[in-house]
């Protein structure tokens, strides 16, 4: 909720297009049909329910990875099972639009 609010008034100052640049990978925890709808360009689609059993298709766990969805409550859940099976540079990028608008 926390990320949610200081994405919305602007006080995330991470640089999310030098992480992508950097080989950060983008996971898109929507629904399929909402991914299907739009999405960032080379994003992974893993519906958040789906995470915990897909942790397989996520390369290493020193890769950084920044989760989106539609408005970042879903990105957050996300991150937070990410970070407790060790996943270590894990960042909530929010909603996937505003996140694209930043790459």
């Amino acid at each position: 909720m926390l990320e949610a609010i200081k994405s919305l008034f602007g006080i995330d100052k991470t640089d999310y297009a030098a992480l992508v640049k950097q080989g950060a990978l983008i996971l898109d925890v929507r629904s399929k049909s909402e991914y299907s709808g739009g999405h960032i360009k080379n994003s992974v689609n893993i519906p958040v329910n789906e995470l915990q059993q897909n942790l397989s298709k996520l390369k290493s766990k020193d890769q950084t990875i920044i989760a989106c969805c539609a408005s970042g409550m879903r990105s957050a859940s996300a991150k937070s099972i990410l970070l407790n099976n060790g996943y270590k540079n894990v960042h909530n990028g929010g909603g996937w639009n505003s996140l694209n608008k930043k790459l």
